[in-house]
């Protein structure tokens, strides 16, 4: 039993770090700071980490009966999510710089109750879905389930999501030199290639999601 759990614990971090993808988050970030204030962009990345924590904490003790409760499948959940990131693939495709900007005089006369609103930013879509998406959310339940009869399983593998939190807080806080680094062309491939993978994830959401739900569509 202590070989299996020994196992399951790498392969949950290695599962959820891939899933996370904390890196993809970047240009999403970058973008959404173009012509904000510094006091607003340099929060985000710690309400980011914090978001997915507790997500994904939730997801490992309490996400079964979540489910149950609300009467709501893994497979609608994924083919809901599917949509949501889909949709934002298409956004990133087209390498939109965002629209909201700011003049240096407007940046100074921002509320700090205009800067809460602003970061919800960090909660949607930057933690939820794109990286404590229904994927993530998802691989979180089984492991906690898998891992409940492993003494002290759901707690280790807490610890492990606690470090995945600080590493996708680091990636988010490090954004800035990282964009400087590849310039806008560089951070529209970026953006695009990233794009393209989150295109790629939706539609295998969508797909799963929907023959799962109605079995009839596999053939």
């Amino acid at each position: 039993m202590e070989h299996v759990g020994s196992y399951e614990f790498v392969k949950s971090f290695v599962g959820l770090l891939s899933l996370m993808n904390p890196l993809g988050a970047i240009p999403i970030l970058l973008g959404f700071c173009d012509g904000k204030p510094d006091r607003l962009c340099k929060r985000i990345p710690y309400r980011t980490a914090v978001a997915i924590f507790v997500i994904l904490i939730v997801s490992i003790w309490f996400g079964d009966a979540i489910l149950k409760l609300f009467g709501i499948s893994i497979e609608a959940f994924q083919a809901g999510g599917g949509v949501l990131i889909l949709l934002m693939a298409i956004h990133m495709l087209e390498a939109r710089q965002t629209p909201m900007k700011q003049t240096d005089e407007e940046t100074k006369e921002l509320s700090e109750k205009e800067i809460e609103s602003m970061m919800s930013v960090a909660v949607v879509p930057l933690a939820i879905p794109l990286m404590a998406g229904p994927g993530t959310i998802s691989f979180s339940i089984v492991q906690g389930n898998h891992l409940a009869d492993v003494p002290g399983g759901r707690l280790i593998l807490s610890i492990l999501v606690l470090a995945l939190a600080v590493s996708a807080w680091f990636a988010l806080y490090m954004a800035e030199p990282i964009g400087k680094k590849l310039g806008d062309t560089g951070l529209n491939i970026v953006k695009r290639l990233m794009g393209m993978v989150l295109a790629a994830i939706g539609v295998q959401m969508i797909a799963h999601g929907l023959v799962k739900l109605m079995p009839g569509l596999a053939g």
